[in-house]
């Protein structure tokens, strides 16, 4: 047979299972609890300056009856606490310390809260006033430890936007697959229960913090997803400051995968064999003369994004350009796990 109609069949498969397994998880019930617990959002900044604002207020908002909002500066060397201070209100508490990272930041907060669920969120992020109700109603039993919503990117952008589909593309993979067993509650919008961070010592200190500290947290009990919190967040605007970003995270997510062939070191290898098939298959198709082959790859990969772009949140413009920013982002995380598994080679041989 054809490789090149090999590799397309892989694709085709590969992504059509992730499309049935989301379509199918539209069926199911989405579980929720109607309570209000006090909630402490805690958000930290460094350097963030007037931009602080946004998120403050954007918190302060929140349709939600009872929480507060726990503002750290984490050592900021430009006007954070000054903007942040300009704000009055009762339910806003203000903490500035020595500048220690995220994680030190985030349980400053901690101590100095007293909410039942403590929510986090970014300097550099506008939670939608659903968004804490959101996180809240799916802690619908006790076994949930931990809740994680939905990221969106704002800007417009080239790099803005495709990564705006990137998180239209991951939301539609937690909601196939993660909705009631979350991998990641990721740090711009999240929520656990005070009781499991006190277990695990408070946010766990790591170059991906979120990451290690949903880990933790999942000894306790389940980490779900509620795709009905949603926060629009600030990224990379430049391939150097993305590929430093996106290094950080794949390196910290690497480190916690664990040694030998796990299910996520199989999964993750198998993936990239897939975008191996994403970054040649449609160009080769083209110089081949396979028009017909390629209209199918296009028309396919935008089918599998219009009913999540419909539902999501997207439009029916990243759902036409989708296949495009696919061939990027193949590109871009064939390169960087090609990178990561370098990197753990070297490291692990010295």
């Amino acid at each position: 047979m054809n490789p090149l109609l090999l590799g397309l069949i892989l694709i085709v498969l590969w992504d059509s299972y992730f499309f049935l397994n989301y379509l199918l998880s539209l069926l199911q019930p989405y579980r929720t609890r109607e309570w209000s617990p006090r909630v402490s959002l805690i958000i930290p900044a460094y350097n963030e300056g007037k931009r602080v604002l946004r998120a403050i207020k954007a918190a302060l908002e929140q349709d939600y009856p009872d929480f507060e909002v726990v503002f750290v500066d984490d050592g900021s060397e430009d006007d954070t606490f000054k903007w942040a201070s300009s704000i009055k209100d009762s339910r806003l508490k203000l903490l500035r310390i020595k500048h220690g990272g995220k994680a030190r930041a985030l349980n400053a907060g901690l101590v100095h809260s007293n909410g039942e669920i403590i929510a986090v969120s970014d300097a550099d992020s506008i939670l939608e006033r659903s968004a804490l109700r959101g996180l809240v109603r799916r802690f619908y039993s006790d076994e949930i430890v931990g809740v994680g919503g939905q990221v969106r990117v704002m800007g417009g952008s080239f790099l803005e936007r495709a990564q705006d589909i990137e998180h239209l593309r991951i939301a539609m993979f937690r909601r196939a697959k993660e909705l009631e067993n979350l991998s990641l509650a990721p740090g711009p919008i999240a929520a656990f229960r005070r009781g499991v961070l006190e277990k695990i010592g408070g946010f766990v200190e790591d170059i991906v913090e979120d990451y290690a500290t949903t880990k933790a947290a999942k000894r306790f009990g389940r980490v779900v997803y509620a795709p009905r919190a949603r926060v629009w967040t600030e990224m990379p605007t430049s391939l150097r400051s993305l590929w430093k970003q996106r290094k950080r995270w794949v390196l910290g997510d690497m480190k916690g995968m664990g040694g030998g062939f796990t299910k996520e070191w199989a999964f993750m290898i198998f993936s990239d064999i897939v975008a191996l098939m994403d970054v040649l298959v449609p160009p080769l198709l083209l110089l081949s003369g396979a028009w017909h082959a390629f209209l199918f790859w296009y028309l396919f990969e935008v089918t599998t994004m219009l009913i999540p772009s419909k539902i999501e949140g997207g439009s029916l413009v990243s759902a036409l350009i989708f296949p495009f920013i696919l061939w990027f982002w193949a590109v871009f995380y064939l390169s960087l796990h090609v990178y990561g598994y370098f990197t753990l080679l070297l490291n692990r041989s010295k």
